[in-house]
């Protein structure tokens, strides 16, 4: 049975969320790609604010890329490649990236007051560390889903890092998101634990 859940994610809300939970996620989210952290990252060590408030903000990685005239986002990037914008759509395909990108800034964010964060694949322990100690989740969004999970993309914003192009950060919100929690906060991984279930189950134990 599928969790609705409405952002903030709270750390209330996110001890609720255990791993293998399938959520449909609504509210506002923040899309950036590594280059967009580095230089958040590298704003918050500089003892500066960020261009949006981290408190118990969730994370989308993927990666939109310029708009084309009279569209809000062009399209997003994906293994696949982009796709543009439908007339009358925020938004063109908007599949997840890989995560481990991220991995390397992800704990200063937390640390900052991010809790949430979509993408795909897996993360390093410094992460899941960082998420155990944040109260931190880590969902999974369908790879190769963009199509679908752009149709839950209601608002599309830039808001910072324009020059960054398709790793600027924008502020989008989402009714209904598909998702699948992946690691909660108690370090739980849906990854070890799937996958334990399957060796046990064909090997009979």
């Amino acid at each position: 049975m599928e969790k609705k859940i409405t952002l903030p994610l709270t750390r209330e809300l996110a001890r609720t969320l255990k791993a293998g939970d399938s959520v449909l996620l609504t509210g506002t989210i923040y899309t950036s790609r590594d280059a967009g952290h580095k230089r958040m990252c590298e704003a918050l060590a500089r003892g500066e604010k960020l261009p949006f408030d981290p408190t118990d903000a969730t994370i989308y990685y993927v990666g939109p890329t310029p708009a084309k005239p009279g569209q809000v986002i062009g399209s997003t990037i994906y293994y696949m490649g982009p796709s543009p914008a439908r007339e009358g759509r925020p938004i063109g395909s908007a599949g997840p990236t890989t995560s481990g990108r991220m991995d390397a800034y992800a704990p200063t964010l937390m640390r900052a007051g991010a809790r949430g964060m979509i993408g795909k694949g897996a993360r390093l322990p410094e992460v899941v560390k960082a998420m155990k100690e944040c109260d931190g989740v880590y969902f999974g969004a369908i790879g190769g889903a963009g199509a679908l999970l752009a149709r839950c993309i209601k608002r599309a914003e830039l808001i910072a890092y324009e020059d960054l192009g398709a790793e600027a950060l924008r502020k989008l919100y989402v009714e209904d998101m598909p998702l699948v929690v992946i690691i909660d906060c108690e370090g739980n991984n849906l990854y070890e634990s799937g996958r334990a279930a399957y060796l046990r189950k064909r090997n009979g134990k």
